[in-house]
Formats: C-alpha cells, structure tokens, sequence
C-alpha cells in the first residue's frame, strides 16, 4: 500500500515474524487502519507499518503493541502523528505491494 505521509503512521517494532503478525492482524481489526509495508531489518526484529487517522492508528498500536508483548518479544511501538513527506517515500521503498 502506497504511503505518501499525508496520514499518521503507527509502527511496532518485535523480535521475530510471529509477533510481529499477531500485532498487524490485530490493529487492522481492532481500528480503521491500513498495513502499508513491513521490514526483516535483521538479528531478528521486524517493524510492522500502519496508516491511517491519528486516533484510529494510536489505538491500533497500542493494540498491536499488547498482542506482540503477550506472545513474544515487543520492542518498540511509536506512532507519527503527521510525518513529513520524505518519511513517505522512505517507507514507500518498502511497500507491500511492491
């Protein structure tokens, strides 16, 4: 899913694929939000990327951010309310659709 920054975007960050799946499935179901990319950036950690309005992506993360945390390793969860359009094409490169 394309992401030009124009929304917020809520990332979580956990150690491992397992959580990092649990916490997207989650936030996709618990708020009106989007899976825009995700990222293995290596010695296991994967950050999961949702977009969306800034109350429905804060609530989706924090969601997402319990599941992670209740069946594996959660290591960060961070929400940008407004991030400035070149975070867009930095998180583009890693689209899911690509």
């Amino acid at each position: 899913m394309a992401y030009s920054g124009e929304e917020a975007l809520g990332l979580v960050e956990t150690r491992g694929m397992v959580p990092a799946i649990q916490a997207v499935d989650v936030m996709c179901k618990a708020a009106d939000v989007v899976l825009v990319s995700y990222e293995n950036m290596g010695s296991g950690l994967v950050t999961v990327m949702v977009k969306g309005d800034v109350a429905a992506v804060r609530s989706a993360v924090e969601k997402g951010a319990a599941a992670a945390a209740a069946i594996g390793e959660m290591v960060a969860a961070h929400v940008i309310p407004r991030p400035i359009s070149r975070v867009g094409k930095i998180v583009s490169r890693h689209d899911i659709d690509n």
